[in-house]
């Protein structure tokens, strides 16, 4: 559903949570007038959510607010991220991936680009000890759901032998004040090349050369769950953890008690993280027998 010029995603079923469609990569620049439209609208909706740009940290609106986070990365010129920002692992590895023939660069969204996304989300059904949710997916699929903001898309493209084994799809909001890793995947079978890293390298000259002055690459903790292998990598190349207003306006009568209760969190959030450290050391130990020749994708 669409208010005020942007597209209103709906999920929750016992509380109704109303959010923007791509939050991160647009912004409503007034919320007031959003919401008036959805009282109007005859949807229901009890809470409507929504989260301010990296460059506003401090709270401007007096709507009932949480903290919310993104792995952010400040970028001035990629010499400084490269000098300063990142550790020398992460540096070394960039160098490997030229060395070992990788070549990284911005690339049209065209048929050959987008084939080169399905063979990669193909390659492997699982990812990182689960299901890899892109497996399996149509090339029609494929091209729509890559599709989307395309006029604010930037496309790169990591090849080998002319094969395309990474690729990112960057998408800058609408006044090109920060942009996001919207998609970044690369195939496990050329890991040992360090295509992801010398695909973030290009990200930030990309968002350099266009005086973006912020990346950022999803939260950068989740819940509870504060310390993974995907924190660390984001750390080693830059990224840190900036804390975000996340305001909750209630809608309705179910809308103000689910949020007194706490009802508009996920049900993880109320697991304790040992006993989710524990289901993910399960899961992946159940995939792994599943998929023994993926074992460590």
């Amino acid at each position: 559903m669409e208010f005020c010029g942007k597209e209103i995603r709906f999920e929750g079923r016992l509380i109704r949570i109303a959010h923007l469609d791509g939050e991160g990569y647009q912004f409503l620049e007034d919320p007031e007038a959003a919401l008036g439209a959805l009282r109007k609208s005859g949807t229901r909706a009890d809470l409507f959510t929504f989260i301010q740009r990296l460059s506003e940290t401090a709270p401007t609106f007096h709507y009932p607010m949480e903290w919310d986070n993104m792995a952010a990365l400040p970028v001035s010129t990629f010499d400084h991220w490269i000098k300063h920002q990142i550790d020398f692992k992460v540096r070394n590895k960039v160098r490997k991936a030229e060395k070992t023939g990788v070549s990284v660069r911005e690339v049209p969204y065209d048929d050959a680009f987008v084939q080169g996304i399905h063979a990669i989300y193909n390659e492997a059904p699982i990812r990182q000890g689960k299901r890899f949710w892109h497996y399996g997916k149509d090339l029609e699929a494929v091209r729509r759901m890559n599709g989307t903001f395309i006029d604010r898309s930037i496309f790169i493209g990591a090849f080998f032998q002319n094969e395309l084994i990474g690729f990112v799809k960057l998408v800058a909001d609408e006044n090109w004040s920060q942009a996001g890793l919207m998609q970044i995947v690369s195939m496990i079978s050329h890991r040992d090349k360090a295509p992801t890293n010398a695909l973030i390298a290009q990200a930030v000259r990309s968002c350099a050369e266009r005086r973006i002055p912020h990346l950022w690459y999803a939260n950068f903790s989740y819940g509870k769950k504060q310390q993974d292998s995907l924190a660390d990598f984001k750390r080693h190349n830059g990224f840190q953890k900036i804390d975000l207003p996340r305001y909750y306006v209630p809608l309705t009568l179910a809308g103000r008690l689910g949020l007194r209760l706490g009802l508009h969190r996920s049900l993880i959030d109320w697991i304790p993280e040992p006993v989710n450290a524990a289901f993910r050391k399960i899961r992946s130990s159940w995939y792994a027998r599943r998929f023994p020749g993926f074992r460590n994708a």
